[in-house]
């Protein structure tokens, strides 16, 4: 992986929220394991509401 010297604030915002979720796992010394099984459970529940989101989306015959 390049690293980079480029400010956060510059940076993607899915790269500013991830930075943003690190830091508040581990500041709550979250323990890995957990916090995957949790990203497992999140990305799961965006998923379903973004396929939910293009289903009203599209025009129904």
């Amino acid at each position: 992986m390049t690293q980079s010297n480029q400010p956060i604030e510059e940076a993607p915002e899915a790269v500013q929220l991830a930075v943003d979720l690190i830091y508040l796992l581990e500041t709550n010394e979250i323990d890995p394991e957990t916090a995957l099984e949790a990203i497992h459970i999140v990305k799961t529940d965006l998923e379903r509401k973004m396929t939910s989101l293009n289903q009203e989306k599209t025009p129904q015959k």
